[in-house]
Protein backbone atom coordinates (compact mmCIF):
# COMPACT_ATOMS: atom_id res chain seq x y z
CA UNK A 1 0.00 0.00 0.00
CA UNK A 2 1.23 3.19 -1.24
CA UNK A 3 -0.32 6.08 0.17
CA UNK A 4 0.88 9.99 -0.64
CA UNK A 5 -0.47 12.57 1.57
CA UNK A 6 -1.05 16.05 1.00
CA UNK A 7 -0.47 18.07 4.40
CA UNK A 8 -2.14 21.52 5.24
CA UNK A 9 -5.81 21.14 3.34
CA UNK A 10 -7.42 24.18 4.52
CA UNK A 11 -4.18 26.36 5.82
CA UNK A 12 -4.78 28.68 3.24
CA UNK A 13 -6.37 28.97 -0.35
CA UNK A 14 -3.37 28.58 -3.03
CA UNK A 15 -2.53 24.99 -1.24
CA UNK A 16 -5.87 24.11 -0.62
CA UNK A 17 -6.66 24.50 -4.30
CA UNK A 18 -3.56 22.86 -5.05
CA UNK A 19 -4.41 19.68 -3.14
CA UNK A 20 -7.86 19.45 -4.76
CA UNK A 21 -5.87 19.82 -8.01
CA UNK A 22 -3.36 17.40 -7.39
CA UNK A 23 -6.16 14.66 -6.24
CA UNK A 24 -7.99 15.66 -9.79
CA UNK A 25 -4.95 14.43 -11.41
CA UNK A 26 -4.53 11.45 -9.92
CA UNK A 27 -1.29 12.64 -8.06
CA UNK A 28 -2.61 12.19 -4.05
CA UNK A 29 -4.39 9.52 -2.33
CA UNK A 30 -5.26 11.20 1.39
CA UNK A 31 -4.81 14.59 2.60
CA UNK A 32 -4.53 16.04 6.10
CA UNK A 33 -7.01 18.52 7.52
CA UNK A 34 -6.07 22.05 9.63
CA UNK A 35 -8.71 22.71 11.59
CA UNK A 36 -7.34 25.85 12.45
CA UNK A 37 -6.56 26.68 9.16
CA UNK A 38 -7.30 30.56 8.08
CA UNK A 39 -9.30 29.00 4.77
CA UNK A 40 -11.04 25.69 6.91
CA UNK A 41 -14.65 26.53 6.22
CA UNK A 42 -13.77 27.11 2.02
CA UNK A 43 -11.69 23.96 1.94
CA UNK A 44 -14.74 22.15 3.58
CA UNK A 45 -16.79 23.22 0.66
CA UNK A 46 -14.25 21.96 -2.06
CA UNK A 47 -13.91 18.64 -0.47
CA UNK A 48 -17.51 18.02 -0.34
CA UNK A 49 -17.60 19.19 -4.08
CA UNK A 50 -14.82 17.25 -5.36
CA UNK A 51 -16.04 13.83 -3.45
CA UNK A 52 -13.25 13.84 -0.76
CA UNK A 53 -14.77 13.49 2.79
CA UNK A 54 -13.64 9.82 2.97
CA UNK A 55 -10.11 11.01 2.25
CA UNK A 56 -9.35 13.19 4.80
CA UNK A 57 -7.85 12.77 8.05
CA UNK A 58 -6.49 15.66 10.63
CA UNK A 59 -3.64 17.54 10.85
CA UNK A 60 -3.25 18.32 14.28
CA UNK A 61 -1.37 22.00 15.19
CA UNK A 62 -0.15 23.58 17.86
CA UNK A 63 2.65 25.68 15.80
CA UNK A 64 1.06 28.15 13.42
CA UNK A 65 -2.09 29.94 13.04
CA UNK A 66 -5.07 30.63 15.67
CA UNK A 67 -5.52 28.37 18.16
CA UNK A 68 -9.41 27.01 18.90
CA UNK A 69 -9.38 27.39 22.52
CA UNK A 70 -8.71 30.06 24.78
CA UNK A 71 -6.89 28.44 27.73
CA UNK A 72 -3.58 28.00 25.39
CA UNK A 73 -3.45 31.09 24.43
CA UNK A 74 -2.55 32.01 27.93
CA UNK A 75 0.78 30.11 27.67
CA UNK A 76 4.13 31.88 26.07
CA UNK A 77 5.66 28.92 24.74
CA UNK A 78 2.75 28.22 22.66
CA UNK A 79 1.66 31.62 21.97
CA UNK A 80 2.10 34.86 21.09
CA UNK A 81 -0.50 37.96 20.72
CA UNK A 82 -3.10 35.36 20.24
CA UNK A 83 -1.52 32.85 17.81
CA UNK A 84 1.02 29.80 17.75
CA UNK A 85 4.62 30.61 17.90
CA UNK A 86 6.25 27.35 17.06
CA UNK A 87 8.43 28.09 20.39
CA UNK A 88 7.67 24.95 22.21
CA UNK A 89 10.99 22.76 22.93
CA UNK A 90 10.24 19.23 21.71
CA UNK A 91 12.06 17.90 24.85
CA UNK A 92 10.20 19.95 27.58
CA UNK A 93 8.08 18.13 29.39
CA UNK A 94 4.96 19.79 30.16
CA UNK A 95 3.15 21.08 33.06
CA UNK A 96 -0.09 19.68 33.91
CA UNK A 97 -1.61 23.36 32.70
CA UNK A 98 -0.27 22.69 29.45
CA UNK A 99 -1.04 19.41 29.34
CA UNK A 100 -4.90 20.08 29.79
CA UNK A 101 -4.44 22.92 27.66
CA UNK A 102 -2.79 21.16 24.63
CA UNK A 103 -5.54 17.93 25.28
CA UNK A 104 -8.02 20.42 25.22
CA UNK A 105 -7.07 22.16 21.97
CA UNK A 106 -6.75 19.11 19.86
CA UNK A 107 -9.88 17.88 21.02
CA UNK A 108 -11.25 21.21 19.57
CA UNK A 109 -9.32 20.69 15.90
CA UNK A 110 -11.19 17.18 15.64
CA UNK A 111 -14.15 18.26 17.21
CA UNK A 112 -13.92 20.85 14.54
CA UNK A 113 -13.97 18.40 11.22
CA UNK A 114 -16.34 16.10 12.60
CA UNK A 115 -18.64 18.58 13.22
CA UNK A 116 -18.33 19.96 9.54
CA UNK A 117 -19.19 16.74 8.66
CA UNK A 118 -15.79 15.04 7.98
CA UNK A 119 -15.25 11.07 9.24
CA UNK A 120 -11.51 11.69 10.52
CA UNK A 121 -9.21 8.74 8.53
CA UNK A 122 -6.32 9.49 10.30
CA UNK A 123 -3.97 11.46 11.76
CA UNK A 124 -0.90 13.59 11.11
CA UNK A 125 0.41 17.08 12.46
CA UNK A 126 1.87 20.90 11.36
CA UNK A 127 5.60 20.54 11.75
CA UNK A 128 5.35 16.82 13.10
CA UNK A 129 4.53 17.76 17.02
CA UNK A 130 2.58 14.66 17.63
CA UNK A 131 6.13 12.81 17.60
CA UNK A 132 7.55 15.01 19.91
CA UNK A 133 7.81 13.00 23.45
CA UNK A 134 5.77 14.88 25.79
CA UNK A 135 3.34 15.78 23.18
CA UNK A 136 2.72 12.04 21.49
CA UNK A 137 0.70 10.72 24.41
CA UNK A 138 -1.65 13.45 24.41
CA UNK A 139 -2.18 13.16 20.83
CA UNK A 140 -2.57 9.40 20.95
CA UNK A 141 -5.26 9.90 24.36
CA UNK A 142 -7.39 12.32 21.72
CA UNK A 143 -6.82 10.55 18.82
CA UNK A 144 -7.98 7.19 20.47
CA UNK A 145 -11.13 9.50 22.19
CA UNK A 146 -12.87 9.78 18.51
CA UNK A 147 -11.99 7.00 17.18
CA UNK A 148 -8.81 7.85 14.89
CA UNK A 149 -6.95 4.59 14.55
CA UNK A 150 -4.28 5.75 12.09
CA UNK A 151 -1.32 7.53 12.83
CA UNK A 152 1.18 8.68 11.20
CA UNK A 153 4.88 7.04 12.32
CA UNK A 154 7.54 9.25 12.34
CA UNK A 155 9.80 9.65 9.10
CA UNK A 156 12.21 6.15 9.25
CA UNK A 157 12.83 5.99 5.20
CA UNK A 158 14.97 8.36 2.70
CA UNK A 159 18.33 10.39 3.80
CA UNK A 160 18.78 10.13 7.28
CA UNK A 161 21.32 8.92 10.29
CA UNK A 162 21.24 5.78 12.12
CA UNK A 163 20.31 7.13 14.92
CA UNK A 164 17.34 9.28 13.61
CA UNK A 165 16.52 5.74 11.91
CA UNK A 166 16.26 4.15 15.43
CA UNK A 167 14.11 6.50 17.14
CA UNK A 168 11.45 6.23 14.61
CA UNK A 169 11.58 2.78 15.43
CA UNK A 170 10.86 2.62 18.55
CA UNK A 171 7.94 5.62 18.17
CA UNK A 172 6.36 3.21 15.82
CA UNK A 173 6.88 0.25 18.02
CA UNK A 174 5.14 1.89 20.65
CA UNK A 175 2.41 2.80 18.28
CA UNK A 176 1.71 -0.44 17.03
CA UNK A 177 1.75 -1.42 20.57
CA UNK A 178 -1.12 0.72 21.74
CA UNK A 179 -2.70 -0.81 18.63
CA UNK A 180 -2.91 1.89 15.99
CA UNK A 181 -2.47 1.29 12.46
CA UNK A 182 0.68 2.51 10.49
CA UNK A 183 2.27 2.05 7.10
CA UNK A 184 6.15 0.13 7.66
CA UNK A 185 7.77 3.37 6.54
CA UNK A 186 6.97 6.54 5.91
CA UNK A 187 8.97 9.39 4.06
CA UNK A 188 9.10 12.38 1.56
CA UNK A 189 8.12 12.32 -1.88
CA UNK A 190 10.98 14.34 -2.91
CA UNK A 191 13.15 11.77 -1.90
CA UNK A 192 11.27 8.70 -3.61
CA UNK A 193 12.50 9.48 -7.08
CA UNK A 194 13.90 6.75 -9.11
CA UNK A 195 13.82 4.48 -5.82
CA UNK A 196 12.19 1.77 -5.17
CA UNK A 197 9.58 2.05 -2.85
CA UNK A 198 8.65 -0.44 0.22
CA UNK A 199 5.17 -2.09 -0.18
CA UNK A 200 3.67 -0.38 2.68
CA UNK A 201 5.09 3.73 2.74
CA UNK A 202 3.36 6.87 3.21
CA UNK A 203 4.70 9.59 1.06
CA UNK A 204 4.69 13.25 2.40
CA UNK A 205 3.97 15.70 -0.40
CA UNK A 206 2.62 19.86 0.16
CA UNK A 207 1.35 20.67 -3.42
CA UNK A 208 1.13 24.08 -4.43
CA UNK A 209 1.33 26.45 -7.10
CA UNK A 210 4.11 28.25 -8.22
CA UNK A 211 4.58 32.03 -9.44
CA UNK A 212 3.71 30.77 -12.96
CA UNK A 213 0.35 28.29 -11.67
CA UNK A 214 2.35 25.20 -12.04
CA UNK A 215 1.65 22.55 -9.58
CA UNK A 216 4.20 21.71 -7.24
CA UNK A 217 5.25 20.05 -4.38
CA UNK A 218 6.11 22.92 -2.31
CA UNK A 219 10.21 23.12 -0.34
CA UNK A 220 9.92 26.66 0.84
CA UNK A 221 8.89 30.08 0.00
CA UNK A 222 10.94 32.38 -1.95
CA UNK A 223 8.60 35.91 -2.67
CA UNK A 224 5.54 34.52 -1.95
CA UNK A 225 6.07 31.79 -4.54
CA UNK A 226 6.07 28.12 -3.54
CA UNK A 227 9.32 26.88 -4.83
CA UNK A 228 9.90 22.96 -5.54
CA UNK A 229 9.62 20.13 -8.40
CA UNK A 230 6.62 19.88 -10.16
CA UNK A 231 4.38 17.30 -9.35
Amino acid sequence: MIIINADDFGMNERCSKAIVEAFSRGLVTDTTMMANGGYFEQAVRLANKNGLFNKIGIHLNITEGIPLTEDIKELPDFVTDGKFNKQYDWNRELSPDEKEAVYNELTAQVLRLQKAGIHITHADSHHYIHNAPFIAPIAEKVCSEHGIAKIRIMRNWGNMTEAERQKAENYKKRLCSKGYITTEYFGRLSEAKNTALPESIELLVHPDFDKDGNLVDRHGIVDGYAVGDRI
